[in-house]
């Protein structure tokens, strides 16, 4: 029997213009998370005014929106319930918000405020590195840039790393004369790494004064590459380890694979998590 995945994307996917449609067709969807987020979300979206769109305390919200609408409209269509839901960063809250964890206000609520949080630290950012597998990649960080962390594992042979804008600039110099693909990201802070870890604190207790439950469908953690735990504080615990840890996209995906054939669905804006899910298959 074939398993059925759907994974949420997260930031990067982003693009003016998303949701418009979702918009016309859940207009009472859209009215709340404006009133819970105390701005026009849909307006951001769309139009993208002073480049919101990509600074993260925007980006996160708008995101965890675009995706829950684009799930919304699949369960109308596909009335098989997932064997597994997973998410890559951002798109994790999706992912446990389907699961049953939260309802969908007091997920934008909490996506909002990791937003928030992780702009709060400046001077920091990220980049792909493509070609080069994670042990080469730890090996020059630790010999010649000890300031920056890898952040993501998404393929055998792309990584993401994060840290000081100026270490960054001078890693990429680095990178490509080993022969590697340097492509900085479009985003606002250096993300699960140790620059985060000042804001985990702030999260966790906000997130403790949260009602959460228990998944109703397993969702693989980005942080353990393994199903989030059955108690609620262990939950707790993942979502905030996550912040300044690692996301090991390739693990938690070789993770469902061995579990059996699995039949991967994107639902969200674009098609980044698809094509890495071809490349892992490769």
């Amino acid at each position: 029997m074939t398993l059925k995945v759907i994974m949420f994307p997260g930031q990067g996917s982003q693009f003016q213009g998303m949701g418009e449609q979702l918009f016309k067709e859940f207009p009472d969807t859209v009215v709340l998370a404006n009133r819970a987020l105390g701005y026009d979300i849909a307006d951001i979206c769309l139009n993208n005014p002073d480049n919101k769109l990509n600074q993260t305390s925007y980006t996160q919200p708008a995101l965890f929106l675009i995706n829950y609408l684009t799930h919304q409209k699949h369960l109308q269509e596909n009335k098989k319930t997932p064997d597994y839901y997973l998410g890559h960063s951002l798109g994790e809250f999706n992912a446990l918000n389907a699961a049953g964890v939260f309802d969908f206000e007091t997920g934008l609520k909490i996506v909002q405020k990791r937003g928030e949080l992780m702009f709060s630290i400046g001077n920091t950012g990220m980049a792909a590195i493509v070609g080069a597998e994670y042990k080469e990649v730890k090996e020059i960080l630790l010999n010649h840039f000890s300031d920056i962390d890898v952040a993501n594992v998404n393929t055998q042979a792309q990584m993401v790393i994060s840290g000081p804008i100026e270490s960054l600039n001078k890693a990429a110099d680095f990178f490509e004369e080993e022969g590697f693909v340097f492509i900085p990201l479009k985003v606002s802070g250096a993300f699960h790494s140790r620059y985060m870890t000042p804001v985990k604190a702030q999260f966790e207790v906000f997130i403790a004064g949260m009602k959460l439950n228990k998944c109703n469908v397993p969702v693989i953690s980005n942080y353990s590459a393994a199903p989030y735990p059955d108690d609620v504080q262990g939950i707790l615990k993942n979502m905030v380890n996550q912040l300044d840890n690692r996301v090991k996209w390739l693990q938690g995906i070789e993770y469902v694979l061995y579990q059996g054939e699995c039949d991967f669905v994107e639902v969200g804006p674009g098609e980044v998590l698809s094509n890495i899910i071809k490349k892992i298959k490769i």
